[in-house]
């Protein structure tokens, strides 16, 4: 059984910093892709940043050159280190994994539970 777990999440006060991680638990091969989604209530999760396989990654106009994604394969995990954080910041972060259980076989995507963030003006 898969399960992906966030931590991190807190409170923090504007211009500060945290780093949010993202442990798999399970028998996987490896992580194939992985994404940080942010919510706030009353909307749709927002995708705001990703790592594929070969370490390429993306990230949404809001975050990006504040937020790094990363990921550790052999510990199983990811991580998404937030810096210059704003109140607009301020939501439920979830990890998204596509994992791969066996060598050659097909990636499975999981969500995590979500972590919450909330930024102090």
């Amino acid at each position: 059984q898969v399960q992906l777990v966030e931590s991190g999440g807190g409170l923090v006060q504007t211009g500060g910093s945290r780093r949010l991680s993202c442990t798999i638990s399970g028998n996987i091969f490896r992580i194939t892709h992985l994404a940080w989604y942010s919510q706030t209530p009353g909307k749709q999760r927002e995708l705001i940043a990703t790592i594929s396989s070969d370490d390429s990654t993306e990230y949404s106009d809001s975050v990006k050159g504040r937020f790094t994604i990363s990921r550790n394969d052999a510990e199983k995990s990811g991580g998404l280190q937030m810096n210059k954080l704003t109140p607009d910041d301020t939501a439920k972060y979830y990890c998204y994994a596509k994992v791969q259980i066996r060598n050659g076989g097909l990636s499975y995507g999981y969500w995590g539970q979500g972590t919450q963030v909330t930024v102090s003006s």
